[in-house]
């Protein structure tokens, strides 16, 4: 399973662990991924999306996942946020 973020795109970062000797070694620093459900206004259901806790409060700080995928640029958009974008347009001229 890939660990990256929905939302933000963040992915893991190499980095070293440095000892007291200054010995270094590879390590990886994850995201802090978290499994989250968001209701869509617009389409009426709940969508589960795998995002970072700064993902989430990117969402809560635009008003909701909907304002939050209409406002976002198409080229910053991850291919399952492009589907959800794409749906809830479709879903939005019909109304």
């Amino acid at each position: 399973m890939a660990k990256r973020c929905n939302i933000t795109n963040t992915k893991p970062m190499v980095g070293n662990n440095v000892s007291h000797a200054v010995n270094k070694t590879k390590r990886q620093f994850l995201p802090n991924l978290q499994n989250v459900s968001f209701f869509s206004e617009i389409l009426g259901k709940k969508i589960k999306i795998k995002s970072t806790s700064r993902g989430i409060k990117t969402v809560e700080k635009n008003g909701g996942i909907d304002n939050y995928l209409l406002s976002l640029k198409n080229s910053k958009h991850t291919p399952e946020t492009r589907k959800l974008k794409k749906s809830l347009i479709i879903q939005q001229s019909k109304k």
